[in-house]
Formats: C-alpha cells, structure tokens, sequence
C-alpha cells in the first residue's frame, strides 16, 4: 500500500464521498552519490544561515514569503490548512467532460482515490456512472502546497485522480516556425499515401508492459562492466549530412519495403521453427505396392475406352 498523501472527500451537488488520496507514480531512476573526485569521499550539503554563516538545524527551518527588501511572513506547517480547511481536504467536483475535450499535454501527474470509511457505497456509484455516461469528472483539489486542477475517471476498478495544467502554465506554441500548410512544405500527394501505407503497417496496440527504460539497463551494464575493470571507448560521434532536399517519397518506400522484407524473414524463420512433417512408418512403405493392382485394372478397361470411342464414332 501506498503512503497516503492526504484523507478527505470527494463533494459533487450534496454528495459527499470519504476518500483518501495515494500517489500512482514509483520513481526507478538511477540514485548516484556525489563524489569528491580526489579521494572518492562523499560530498554532504549543510544548510546554513547567510547571515552568520552557522549550520541551522532541520526543525529550525520555517517558510518564509518575502514582502519586501529583506521582510518575510513566516508560515507554519497549519497555516497552508488555515487558509482554506475545505479546500486541502476536499476533491471539489466543478462539472462532466468528455475527456477527448482535454489534451493530453494538459495531464499532469496520476494518483489514486481509495474509499474510506463509510465511502464504499458512494465510491462505487460514482466509478459506475462515469463508466457508463463516459464522462470524466473535472475538480479543484489541493496537494500539499498548492490547488490543481483534476480531473477523475474510473481505471481497472479504481478512480484515478490526474491533475492537469493551467493554461499559464503552458507556454503558446505561435511563435513557433512551422509549416503552414502542406502546400508550404512541399508535400506530395504520393508521399502522403506511402506515409499512410507507412502508419497502417505499423499501427500497433499499445501494452504497457512491453516497454521500460532501456537506457537504465545500458547504463547497470556498463557500471558493472566499470566494476569488473572493463572500460568501454567512447564511439565516435556520427556526422550528420546537411542536405538541403530530402527525397520523402524515396525514404517512405525504403521503409516500406524494409519492413515487408521483416515480415517475410519472420515468415521464414516461422516456416523453420514449425516441426517437420511426420516420417512415414515401415507398415506405410510395406503397403504401398498395393498400387499396382490398381495400375492393372486401368490397363484392362483401356480397351472397353476404345470400343466406346469406336462406337461413338
């Protein structure tokens, strides 16, 4: 289970759903220690005060909100709940989307609504009917310090609270240099059906499964091969050619045709992994003479053939 981030309720029109909320996220990134070079010690970071110079101990630490030159309002631990209580303990229903209406860069961050006490019954009406209207829940709620806004939709028999960005928080994309249209970059009608053909051909069903960060397996590898005394040389950096044309048409059909010849290679490796057909068996081989008999009877009725045709004629 999880470490709980806060215990509160789920609020839409009267309904009030106890909830507590759990972080969905697990880091597996590398933890490397920092190192003084000469001596391979590690390097310890001490916080201190700017003022005397002396190391301040952790519970001596307070927040402080600068509201002029060198003036601060300290805050405590209470004062972010002191605020708004309803707010930091509440995830506030605000309405019903569809969650095709939001774009995928406005998610942000998942985590987990689990039922509290006495919040079955209303937990799971609420996980039915955003399953069945295909709606998803727009809400404020507040994690740790700060109010997001989420929206909430069943997953696997679980509702998933995923924050989402303000539109400030995203920087607009117009002052960017892109192709106005296709007839500004030059597209061909030929290459847009080959990048079809292309997209087809490696449509795929996403399974999560199937990927993790190949790179962290890469660099375990080489930091054990360092252990061992292996070193590895630097590969040298390949140049990339400047053209000024790219030929698309001619690229799409190298890649189309590179992955038919994939697939008659699997093909093929498939034909060579099937078992062989199966041997004939010396009872099989002792019975095939049979057919001469039958070889026989063909070269006696051969003649009855002629009568007819001599007949018909």
């Amino acid at each position: 289970m999880p470490r709980q981030i806060w215990k509160g309720a789920i609020r839409f029109g009267l309904v009030h759903i106890p909830v507590s909320l759990y972080p969905a996220e697990q880091s597996e990134e590398l933890s490397f220690t920092m190192l003084d070079r000469r001596d391979l010690q590690p390097v310890g970071y001490k916080r201190y005060n700017k003022g005397t110079g002396d190391e301040v101990p952790y519970e001596q630490i307070v927040k402080g909100y600068e509201v002029g030159d060198g003036e601060y309002v300290t805050l405590e631990k209470e004062d972010f709940k002191k605020a708004n209580v309803e707010a930091t303990q509440t995830v506030d229903i605000l309405g019903f989307a569809n969650a095709s209406e939001i774009p995928p860069y406005y998610h942000e961050a998942p985590y987990y609504l689990g039922p509290d006490k006495h919040g079955d019954k209303g937990y799971a009406l609420l996980r039915e009917v955003l399953e069945r209207t295909g709606k998803v829940a727009l809400a404020t709620v507040v994690v740790r310090t700060r109010q997001h806004i989420a929206m909430v939709y069943p997953r696997d028999n679980v509702l998933i609270l995923n924050t989402l960005r303000y539109q400030n928080e995203l920087r607009p994309a117009k002052d960017l240099d892109v192709p106005k249209d296709l007839k500004d970059a030059k597209v061909q009608p030929n290459e847009i059906k080959m990048a079809e053909r292309l997209i087809a051909d490696m449509s795929i069903k996403f399974d999560p499964k199937e990927y993790h960060d190949t790179y962290r397996d890469d660099l375990l590898k080489m930091i054990e091969e360092k252990a061992a005394g292996h070193t590895r040389e630097l590969p040298k950096a390949k140049r990339t050619k400047n053209a000024e044309v790219i030929d698309f048409a001619k690229l799409l059909e190298k890649s189309l045709s590179s992955r038919k010849r994939g697939a008659t290679a699997a093909n093929d490796e498939e034909a060579e992994d099937a078992p062989a057909p199966r041997r004939a068996t010396g009872t099989a081989h002792r019975k095939a003479p049979h057919k001469a008999p039958a070889a026989r009877a063909r070269r006696k009725s051969a003649p009855r053939t002629g009568t007819h045709q001599r007949r018909a004629a």
